[in-house]
């Protein structure tokens, strides 16, 4: 009887390692989804919010006549690209006041010229244990004008 009560109380801490371990590995495991699919979230906003300002320029050539936001833009004024990118990107997970927007024009803002809309934002990881994980996220769009 006793060499049996002996057997249990060497195994009696072994369940609660054996959870503490296991638990730890599903903890990180799901806060490694989290971060995976945020992460995803964000870039994916940042790519169409860049979309969306190419789009915009595009049709928003130097013929177009107007003020606000039925004006033109060009090189000169690109400030109605940034905010449509901005308007955009702030219905995501971003926040507008650390996105960069760069809004080229290589040769001119004539009809069949190009237009390059770059969004970059800096990904800041939700969960500390990522934080290596911090670095800018880029996405440009590229268009043709067709107004």
């Amino acid at each position: 009887m006793t060499n049996m009560r002996g057997q249990a109380n060497k195994r009696s801490g072994t369940a609660l390692v054996e959870f503490s371990l296991t638990a730890f590995l599903l903890v990180t495991t799901l806060l490694s989804v989290v971060e995976m699919t945020r992460f995803l979230l964000i870039y994916t906003t940042l790519a169409n919010a860049a979309r969306a300002g190419a789009r915009y320029a595009i049709v928003h050539g130097a013929d177009r006549s107007g003020v606000g936001v039925n004006g033109p833009s060009g090189t000169g004024n690109v400030s109605q690209v940034q905010t449509v990118v901005q308007n955009f990107a702030s219905t995501g997970a971003l926040n507008v006041n650390n996105l960069t927007v760069n809004v080229t024009y290589p040769t001119d803002n004539q009809v069949g010229s190009t237009v390059i809309v770059q969004a970059i934002y800096p990904y800041d990881p939700f969960v500390g244990w990522f934080t290596p994980l911090s670095l800018n996220l880029r996405s440009s769009s590229r268009g043709v004008i067709t107004y």
